[in-house]
């Protein structure tokens, strides 16, 4: 068995062969000029990198998914001053082959840390309906362990073990501080913040890719998190309908727009707030996990975002 090389180790064997297993965390058989080729990104815990199938790729293609493990025979090269491997041969490889461990990115941060901070932003609220209802949710041990291993998304930011909770607490900061800056209900405007995200715990699987639930695919993290919160509530003795109402509507328009899925629009001050520090922190952290991918030290720009359609210089 050969021993596993971690993507963060691939500057070490620049223009060398390696043998290694990775996921495939993307997939995309192309046309090119005159024959199809395979772009691959591989990853594993220690981070991702490109690969490019350009001989027999549709064949090769057919031999595996988009959330396989893959042994890769190939060479690591440099395009445009990032780091990529030019794949010879490919093979799926069997689960009880491979060590799940190796391919669960992690947040890098110290969760027994990060679940006190969050657990402190509970403690500073003062409205004792909103704590208790917060209290309600995650003082269940077996919702909160879900919650603090769940990731934040599937692709661009935060996508890994963690990544929610991280997530979270980053989005409820925000919040904390702009409260400082205008009259705002800062109860409400946090605990918002805290519950935006919270219906991705139902939403997504880790396995060893994150994928969407059926549930997830067919009702999606907003109205998961409306559910929750209603259910919540219901179980607290005259809880007030107005700051459901606000509530909900933290939940359900916190996309911003309809075109991202948004259930409503923002029409409270608090709404527009978390909006935008939900957006902040979303779009930042994506573009620094994409800046900071294996590449080589003199590199001028980072990988394509499709989402954004765009490049970062990273000078």
């Amino acid at each position: 068995m050969n021993k596993k090389i971690f993507v963060k180790d691939l500057k070490d064997h620049f223009n060398k062969e390696i043998i290694s297993d990775f996921l495939v965390t993307q997939k995309d058989l192309r046309e090119g000029t005159k024959d199809f080729y395979l772009r691959l990104k591989l990853s594993d815990s220690s981070g991702s990198i490109p690969g490019n199938v350009w001989n027999n790729a549709k064949m090769i293609s057919e031999k595996f998914e988009e959330g396989d493990v893959v042994q890769v025979k190939g060479v690591i090269i440099s395009y445009k001053k990032q780091y990529q491997i030019t794949i010879n041969k490919l093979n799926k490889v069997p689960e009880e082959e491979y060590n799940l461990s190796d391919f669960l990115e992690t947040t890098s941060k110290d969760v027994n840390k990060l679940s006190d901070r969050f657990f402190e932003y509970i403690d500073n609220i003062k409205d004792v309906y909103m704590k208790k209802l917060l209290l309600n949710v995650f003082e269940d041990k077996e919702f909160f362990t879900l919650f603090a291993q769940a990731p934040a998304a599937k692709t661009w930011h935060h996508n890994y073990i963690g990544g929610l909770l991280e997530h979270t607490i980053s989005v409820t900061s925000i919040c904390e501080f702009v409260s400082h800056l205008y009259s705002v209900n800062k109860d409400l405007l946090i605990t918002g913040a805290i519950l935006h995200d919270i219906g991705k715990v139902a939403e997504y699987n880790v396995r060893p890719t994150i994928e969407f639930t059926v549930e997830g695919r067919l009702v999606g993290h907003i109205p998961l998190g409306d559910k929750i919160l209603c259910e919540n509530a219901a179980e607290i003795d005259n809880f007030p309908k107005e700051t459901l109402m606000k509530l909900r509507h933290l939940i359900l328009s916190h996309h911003g727009e309809y075109e991202k899925a948004s259930a409503r629009l923002p029409q409270t001050l608090e709404a527009i707030i978390l909006h935008h520090a939900d957006n902040l922190d979303a779009q930042t952290v994506g573009v620094i996990q994409l800046v900071k991918g294996i590449k080589s030290e003199d590199a001028i720009w980072s990988e394509f975002d499709k989402l954004n359609s765009r490049y970062y210089y990273v000078k």
